[in-house]
């Protein structure tokens, strides 16, 4: 009788131990929201966004933050000052496949391009290879179609897309087109 008594005190401290660990944990953060759809934009044509004799494609957003596209290696990004982002990051940047990152330059980066940066129409979007970028007035969005990487800026809150493509990064022993 005892000991079965004693299994049951300490079965109840293990389990209200149990509980006030689950209570106390740290809730998971919130993901971030889908990424605004890019290809519903109007589309702008892009030689009228042309820099540095045709091999960029450049334009500014909202708070003069200049977005560039590079036609010759395919990288993509924006600096200046970018809203709400990661660790006041002045500057993100990606390329043709895989996630873009958000890192700090003590001078802006894409200096040379921002003179003749043109304005991006609110509701545009450009596109080179993989990468599209728009602009719906107040969020930039430029996510790559290879693996849907990519980056927001919005005064909410700017993130990294780090989406992969479902018919190259999937679990060992599984198909995507039968379950």
């Amino acid at each position: 009788m005892l000991s079965r008594t004693l299994i049951g005190l300490v079965a109840a401290g293990a389990a209200a131990l149990g509980m006030s660990t689950v209570a106390n944990a740290e809730p998971q953060p919130a993901p971030p929201p889908p990424p605004p759809n890019v290809n519903v934009l109007t589309p702008v044509k892009p030689s009228e966004f042309a820099a540095m004799d045709g091999t960029f494609y450049s334009f500014r957003v909202a708070d003069g933050v200049t977005c560039v596209l590079n036609r010759t290696t395919g990288g993509y990004g924006c600096s200046g000052a970018l809203p709400a982002a990661p660790n006041a990051a002045n500057v993100v940047s990606g390329g043709q496949i895989g996630a873009p990152g958000f890192s700090n330059a003590a001078a802006p980066i894409y200096d040379g391009l921002a003179a003749d940066a043109k304005p991006m129409p609110a509701g545009s979007r450009i596109s080179f290879r993989n990468v599209t970028c728009g602009f719906d007035g107040v969020v930039t969005t430029c996510q790559n179609n290879f693996d849907q990487a990519g980056f927001v800026l919005s005064p909410a809150g700017s993130f990294i897309l780090n989406a992969t493509n479902p018919l190259l990064d999937r679990p060992e022993g599984t198909n995507p087109y039968f379950n």
